[in-house]
């Protein structure tokens, strides 16, 4: 599925642009309050950011060649707000362009089962191959086995041994590579 084409669910897959930074933020604050245990970062600590640096965030990622901020969102609705359904950031690791990191992996609650984090995840490893990476690597926590489930249909495997999803945390994440190219 390309960029903006429509995926049989009646979804539209896109980039964020650096000006729907309030929606990405409202998107992204959403998600960290409805799946608190499931991301690296915390509400309160993204709450507190200034509107600068998540502006500054899109804006970077739009010229970077290396960050892909995905939104889902139904091809029917006409309200954006309430058209975005889930979020991707697919980000070449700092130390190894060759790898891509999968990051704030999110479905609305109201959209879960209906291919969303499907298409959201074949977009962002569209986009890894399309920069030549190697491999495409994300943290997901042990207990979320519908998205476990889903990465191991998409071709991911487990690599290492589970550990903690931020220090202090009793919750484990497991890091699982989909290998797009010796």
């Amino acid at each position: 599925m390309s960029e903006g084409e429509r995926s049989p669910a009646g979804l539209r897959i896109r980039r964020f642009a650096p000006q729907e930074w309030p929606a990405y933020r409202a998107l992204r604050l959403r998600s960290l309050a409805d799946a608190p245990g499931a991301f690296g970062s915390s509400l309160a600590a993204e709450e507190a950011w200034a509107h600068e640096l998540w502006m500054a965030r899109l804006t970077a990622a739009a010229v970077s060649g290396r960050d892909c901020p995905l939104v889902a969102e139904s091809a029917e609705a006409t309200d954006a707000d309430g058209a975005m359904l889930g979020l991707l950031w697919a980000k070449c690791d700092a130390e190894d362009a060759g790898i891509v990191n999968l990051f704030q992996m999110w479905v609305a609650p109201e959209a879960r089962g209906r291919g969303v984090a499907a298409a959201l995840l074949d977009e962002a490893v569209a986009w890894a191959r399309s920069i030549q990476a190697r491999i495409v690597q994300l943290g997901v926590v042990c207990s979320n086995e519908p998205a476990i489930q889903l990465y191991l249909r998409k071709g991911f495997r487990n690599v290492g041994v589970p550990e903690p999803i931020r220090p202090g945390s009793a919750l484990l994440e497991q890091t699982m590579h989909l290998i797009l190219a010796g």
